[in-house]
């Protein structure tokens, strides 16, 4: 005998449920909510019942591992704990999960058996969820066609979540049609036919095509299909789901899980499976794409072999004259991407829930530290992308570049080698530059690295420093503006380069390294530091002599210079003035928040807001913050850069610190920001936020 879980208030009543075993009698007396989990009548389980009696209700699939884990605990005597499925009579699955220990009597044999059961459904299918999401993604990013792809994620969530058949279909929405190939089916359900008209079997149709998920627990009572039940109780789908799946606002496939017998939807598995679909979405879509370029390159192919020499020259012309903006556009758009990406850290944040859910407190420093590991190899991958892409966010200061690589000079002896001379030339009276020095040590140092790459054998690297008038024609010739410029060089005694390789010498990923020891971003980095920066760099080599690689930097014509180390130090120097008040304003929720509780433990008083609007309406009341701490990119019609604008207005005094993921260069601005402005880029750590604001807020 069986017994329907109810949704609500008996989920309370079969949270525990207590049993003992008498186990030489072999008779079970039990409470009434462990009678009920079983299926078992409140009375036989009151007077005492054969344990087979409550075996009726397992899951078939789990029966002989419980059955198995029981006489285990009988025979050494270990406690027994053991997660399961239960079924009702309507064919519904609930997780349980039960726990006893065996007694014993003088003789050392086993008599008694006690223990009890609880419901762990929501927790266990959140936990199975999870995991088939990780699944999911690693079946999708595997081979095979775009049938393999949707065929693997619905048998998955058929397993998951214990349904009849699951497939994903490709849509006529002018026929009203969907015709599938393969899909998973649970024993003794036979596949839907291979093609079927959505009108025979109710009108729900016209919400897919809206767009609606349809999702229905029991077809002889939804009025959408109360009329074509006995049709859908033929297809084992007396209750399902469908999700559409919509491209450029057409109705194009459906992912769809049919069970033979009524079932209620929670709210989870629906949104579990529209997260499903659309990941099936993409990645079959991504698969068909795939397969039409690979079939259009091979066409093209065979139409550059076909192609004059003369217009092969010309392509070759057009193709320089285009090349690096358009991978800038390219590379900069995808590591915008990739740092949205970072999100995917939230699965190492949801095990650490769920590990906290359950009490295993002991076990969150390993997901701490891969999301950190993640965070780090994510923000620098996005960190080389942006600068070849010359999207990349700068911190300009007037820099003395001499005195940088004098700082850099042991560090890169460390580097190249002992088997490498180094020797640095820095001209007397240089002038001083306009550039984010951090940025300008990561390039002098890869220029270091590339040139000791050049001279396995040894040889001499020389680092030059000087002023240099750039007039018209030359200015032409490198593709600058006329002016002063000071240069950084860096020159080699190696093989130098040919024609053809320094051509590409600054292409994105283009390498002569063998291959897995190069990225081929090194170059095409500086060349975007440079560029963003208002300079250039050139290459002048000879094949034999050896190669000089020259950034090129404007002169800067302010005031006096900092020093690096000052700045450090008045960073470490600041301290937070508690009377201060500091408006933080980011369109994303868990941002704000972590800003906000950095800012208030340092003693300063934290007012929030969402968008540039709700700012503006807080300072319109009359607070009259310290400190602006804005996004960048925020929704509506107000970025964070109009926003400091206009909060400046009215406050001149306001100081403005940016956070930004993507330095969008017309809102910050290119060059130097204004006084009593700064900048941070995502991701970025707390206590550099923090130091930021107090090295802000100290004079």
């Amino acid at each position: 005998m069986a017994v329907s879980f109810s949704q609500s208030p008996r989920d309370e009543a079969l949270s525990i449920g207590r049993w003992y075993w008498d186990v030489r009698t072999d008779r079970i007396t039990a409470d009434a909510s462990f009678a009920t989990m079983y299926g078992v009548p409140a009375d036989v389980a009151a007077q005492g019942a054969p344990i087979a009696t409550f075996f009726g209700g397992i899951h078939r699939d789990d029966l002989s591992r419980v059955q198995a884990a029981i006489a285990r605990t009988l025979a050494v005597g270990d406690p027994f704990e053991e997660e399961y499925r239960v079924v009702d009579v309507d064919g519904q699955v609930r997780w349980l999960v039960a726990q006893g220990r065996v007694e014993y009597d003088g003789t050392g044999a086993p008599h008694a058996f006690p223990g009890i059961s609880y419901d762990i459904d929501a927790r266990k299918r959140h936990e199975l969820r999870l995991a088939a999401t990780v699944e999911i993604n690693d079946r999708l990013r595997a081979g095979g066609d775009a049938g393999d792809l949707a065929l693997a994620a619905a048998e998955i969530l058929g397993r998951v979540l214990d349904v009849s058949r699951a497939g994903y279909g490709t849509v006529d929405p002018r026929d009203e049609t969907i015709t599938t190939e393969r899909a998973y089916c649970a024993q003794g359900i036979a596949p839907l036919p291979s093609l079927l008209h959505f009108r025979d079997y109710g009108s729900y149709i016209e919400d897919l095509k809206a767009g609606v998920t349809v999702a229905i627990p029991d077809v002889r009572h939804d009025p959408r299909t109360r009329d074509t039940a006995d049709g859908l109780r033929e297809l084992s789908a007396m209750s399902f789901i469908n999700m559409p799946v919509t491209e450029r606002g057409g109705f194009v496939a459906l992912l769809y899980l049919n069970n033979a017998v009524p079932r209620a939807w929670s709210e989870e598995e629906i949104a579990f499976v529209r997260d499903v679909a659309e990941r099936v979405r993409d990645a079959v879509e991504r698969r068909r794409a795939e397969h039409e370029l690979a079939a259009l390159n091979a066409r093209l192919e065979e139409e550059v072999d076909a192609r004059t020499a003369e217009l092969m020259r010309a392509e070759e012309q057009l193709r320089q004259a285009h090349k690096m903006e358009a991978v800038g556009q390219l590379t900069g758009g995808l590591a915008h991407d990739f740092n949205n990406l970072l999100t995917g850290i939230s699965g190492a944040l949801e095990m650490m829930q769920l590990r906290v859910g359950q009490g295993r407190v002991n076990e969150l420093d390993r997901y701490v530290a891969a999301a950190q590991g993640a965070t780090r190899r994510a923000a620098a991958l996005t960190h080389r992308l942006l600068a070849f892409s010359r999207r990349q966010t700068l911190d300009p200061r007037p820099t003395d570049v001499n005195r940088l690589v004098a700082g850099m000079e042991e560090l890169i002896g460390r580097t190249v080698g002992p088997s490498i001379t180094l020797e640095v030339v820095g001209a007397a009276g240089l002038w001083p530059a306009l550039v984010d020095p951090n940025q300008l040590e990561n390039a002098l140092l890869n220029l270091c690295i590339n040139a000791r790459d050049a001279m396995p054998d040894g040889g001499r690297i020389t680092i030059e420093t000087a002023n240099k008038w750039i007039d018209e024609r030359t200015g032409r010739e490198r593709d600058l503006t006329p002016g002063q410029y000071l240069s950084l060089c860096v020159t080699d005694t190696g093989a130098g380069m040919t024609p053809e390789v320094q051509a590409r010498a600054f292409d994105p990923f283009f390498t002569t390294k063998p291959l897995g020891e190069g990225t081929g971003l090194g170059l095409s980095m500086i060349y975007g530091f440079a560029r963003q920066s208002g300079g250039q760099v050139r290459i002048y080599t000879e094949l034999g002599e050896g190669t000089t690689l020259c950034i090129y930097l404007p002169r800067f014509y302010g005031g006096e210079v900092e020093d690096g180390a000052t700045v450090l130090q008045e960073l470490a120097a600041a301290q937070p003035d508690g009377q201060r008040t500091v408006l933080v304003v980011d369109d994303e929720p868990t941002i704000r928040m972590l800003v906000a509780e950095v800012l208030a433990e340092q003693g300063y008083t934290v007012l929030e807001a969402g968008d540039g609007a709700s700012a503006l309406r807080l300072l319109a009341s009359g607070i009259t913050p310290d400190l602006l701490v804005t996004d960048v990119g925020l929704p509506g019609q107000m970025n964070g850069r109009q926003l400091a604008d206009a909060a400046v207005a009215q406050m001149p005094a306001l100081r403005v610190l940016f956070i930004t993921g993507y330095a969008e260069n017309a809102v910050i601005g290119n060059g130097q920001l204004a006084p009593h402005m700064a900048l941070v880029t995502k991701p970025f750590a707390m206590d550099t936020l923090a130091a930021k604001v107090s090295l802000l807020l100290a004079d």
